[in-house]
């Protein structure tokens, strides 16, 4: 970790220094050495010549009966203070010496970080705020609901997505589908879940949700049905055919562009698959019950297959009683994989070969953003003082033991391969040993069934994370909002830490920074940042803040 490095700098730091200036200024006169190269006459005026001798130094005078004793006596008393401040001087110099080479934050040993401890608060596994508001979750389903929906024959045609990405952004595009068929009045055919070129996966919507279940819940809102209609020969080439694809779908689009622009060609084609369809419907810019309806997808209707949260529920129960007796434990999504530090394009602690290897894969995977390189350096410097570059695990570490959670903390990792191996991890995992993946909780076999779908071992990740006590994410992303939203959803009773990176990122790189001041800062910032219900706001992000229109008060 760059910030949390040993200040080795002495000169640059000494200058500024109040010992050092104390330490400095030793050499000069100092008005508890006496003055003995002074003559007699130099030391004392006419009128003082004229009193009796040692009548200013009658108490020193009592303990000799000779008058030559008394210039060996103060002979001594000036060896005597000189040594004083020759050791005074010296401890001065040590103490100076000791502060400029200790970090400034945690010692740094190898690999292997020392933090000061900090007394545990009371609040660490609750959310000490959660009394302070009264909302509760209102999108669910209202029983008796009378059905709206057209019949078949009426309904305005059909639409057909691939929900594209990793199981979140898949899962955010199933409640926009959902949404988007509501505003057209139109029929779902269940969503496509795609091939993804980083996840290569082949996992199909039966494999990891209730299809039944989705199907059923929703039925009072929307029409879904399982396949495309038997009646329509083309299937093979509903994506290909450009006559049957809507691919101008801006993102974040107003619900005015879909009946504008998408219906007529739904009402014409009769079937129209709509391409690309993950963040193409906005959120302050349609009615409430749509999103309302959103929401309802998002925490009622899309149900994990009862394996799924079987295998959940076991991992949770484990995490708990890890020690013999039941425990809180805390869940941290770590995004610091490869391709989110080279997507990210900040600057990161590595040896000169691990830096040129993370600019050729830069340089690789977004040439574009890359250029020649050289614009790099001040975007990375600016991007973290923004707060928008991935914690380390290293810098995790140190944020925790400041809000007071111990070396005992129970903490389930969900993240994917950690670049920079077990030497990235090594300052988090040597400062909370009782760290562990799923794949350290469960056994091998009772993974297998769960690998062939890597969907399946992402949902795992959700649901640990989602039943925690404490929640912490590093950096953004669909994972951690959906996990906060629900958390918010659900009550708000439970905690989730979202870091301030740009106050953290301030506080790492400030040289001078103490331990203490560190702390505070720390307490201080995130006393409100733990996943309570908030306002929403233009742009608002509705998958990590359903406040509204999903909650309502109590």
């Amino acid at each position: 970790m760059a910030e949390l490095r040993h200040s080795s700098s002495i000169g640059s730091r000494t200058a500024s220094s109040p010992m050092k200036r104390d330490s400095a200024g030793a050499g000069d006169s100092s008005p508890l050495i006496p003055e003995n190269d002074l003559s007699d006459d130099d030391r004392h005026s006419p009128k003082d010549r004229d009193r009796p001798p040692c009548s200013h130094f009658h108490h020193l005078c009592s303990y000799f009966t000779d008058d030559h004793r008394a210039p060996f006596h103060n002979s001594r008393i000036s060896m005597f203070f000189t040594l004083l401040l020759v050791l005074a001087g010296l401890l001065g110099l040590f103490t100076i010496l000791h502060k400029l080479n200790s970090p400034y934050l945690c010692k740094k040993d190898g690999i292997v970080l020392h933090c000061p401890h900090v007394k545990e608060s009371a609040s660490l596994w609750e959310n000490p705020y959660s009394s302070t508001t009264s909302w509760k979750p209102c999108a669910e389903r209202r029983d008796g609901a009378i059905s709206e929906l057209p019949h078949e024959n009426a309904t305005n045609g059909y639409i057909f997505i691939h929900a594209e990405g990793g199981l979140n952004q898949q899962r955010i595009a199933i409640c926009n589908a959902v949404a988007v068929a509501k505003i057209m009045n139109a029929t779902l055919i269940l969503p496509v879940l795609k091939q993804d070129q980083i996840w290569k996966d082949q996992t199909k919507f039966e494999d990891i949700f209730d299809v039944d279940h989705f199907i059923d819940y929703l039925k009072y809102d929307v029409r879904i049905v399982r396949d495309i209609p038997e009646w329509f020969t083309d299937k093979t080439e509903l994506f290909s055919s450009i006559r049957r694809t809507v691919k101008n779908i801006p993102k974040y689009a107003p619900a005015q562009f879909y009946i504008d622009n998408v219906l007529p060609r739904i009402k014409e084609k009769k079937i129209m698959a709509l391409k690309p369809f993950v963040d193409r419907l906005g959120y302050d810019n349609v009615p409430s019950e749509i999103n309302k309806l959103r929401c309802r997808v998002n925490y009622h209707a899309l149900k994990f297959l009862p394996d799924i949260e079987q295998m959940a529920d076991l991992l949770a129960s484990r995490m708990r009683n890890r020690t013999g007796s039941s425990n809180p434990y805390m869940a941290l999504h770590l995004r610091f994989e490869k391709g989110m530090v080279g997507l990210s394009f900040c600057d990161f602690v590595g040896t000169r070969d691990e830096k040129a290897k993370m600019a050729e894969y830069r340089k690789k995977e977004w040439p574009r953003r890359y250029k020649n390189g050289s614009h790099l350096w001040q975007l990375a410097l600016q991007k973290r003082k923004e707060g928008r570059c991935p914690l380390e695990p290293g810098e995790v570490a140190v944020i925790l033991r400041a809000m007071g959670y111990m070396k005992e903390t129970q903490i389930y990792v969900a993240s994917g391969q950690v670049y920079g191996g077990q030497n990235r991890m090594a300052p988090l995992r040597n400062m909370f040993p009782n760290l562990v993946t799923k794949e350290e909780l469960a056994t091998k076999e009772e993974l297998d069934g769960f690998r062939k779908h890597v969907t399946s071992l992402a949902a795992l990740d959700f649901l640990v994370c989602l039943k925690s006590d404490v929640f912490v994410m590093t950096h953004g992303g669909n994972f951690a909002k959906l996990i906060i939203g629900a958390r918010r959803y659900m009550g708000h009773r439970l905690k989730s830490i979202k870091p301030d990176k740009g106050l953290m990122s301030k506080s790492f790189g400030d040289p001078y920074m103490g331990w203490a001041p560190f702390v505070e800062d720390v307490i201080v910032t995130h006393q409100t940042r733990t996943g309570l219900p908030e306002e929403t706001f233009p742009n608002y992000d509705l998958w990590e803040n359903p406040l509204t229109p999903c909650m309502c008060k109590a």
